[in-house]
């Protein structure tokens, strides 16, 4: 047993950094969609520019990418407390790619297409082409964020059975 690699903890940043600059872009159109135009005192000064959407989706893709980002930098902060063999460190990798990514990317593409991706040709939402794409590919993340997640409780709880007792501080 061992902890992720140095080079997967590396991609985990970097694809987290990767999901936070997602979600300046689209922090950036869901500004711009509150304000119905561009409007950057001194530099661009009141550009009609109309952004469609409903303002709770841009609020999703934006907070999206930050959550997501975030949670992996935090799982390449803490991998030398999550021990797993070479196999099941790799699983767990690619499940937190999944997760991150393909709950962003559909997030923003909701709030791109006026959707809402949450049953197949919109249930209730209304529905159309993109919304049952967005729907269709929520599949992976879903099943992978519960991989995810019990690989972390695993990996976590196999390094805590490894810790003698002689790890403890005495009080």
């Amino acid at each position: 047993m061992y902890s992720l690699t140095e080079r997967y903890r590396t991609l985990l940043v970097l694809n987290g950094v990767g999901l936070l600059i997602s979600s300046a872009l689209s922090g950036w159109l869901y500004f711009f969609h509150l304000l119905g135009e561009i409007d950057l005192w001194p530099i661009l000064n009141h550009i009609e520019f109309t952004i469609g959407g409903d303002p709770r989706a841009w609020n999703m893709a934006h907070l999206e990418g930050i959550t997501q980002g975030l949670m992996l930098m935090g799982i390449a902060a803490c991998a030398p407390f999550i021990k797993l063999s070479a196999r099941l460190a790799r699983v767990l990798f690619y499940a937190a790619l999944i997760t991150g990514w393909l709950f962003t990317l559909p997030a923003i593409a909701n709030a791109v297409f006026d959707t809402r991706g949450l049953s197949f040709d919109g249930g209730p939402f209304g529905g159309g082409l993109a919304n049952s794409l967005i729907y269709l590919s929520g599949w992976p993340p879903i099943m992978a964020v519960h991989v995810l997640f019990g690989l972390l409780f695993y990996g976590v709880w196999t390094h805590y059975k490894s810790l003698s007792a002689a790890d403890e501080v005495a009080s």
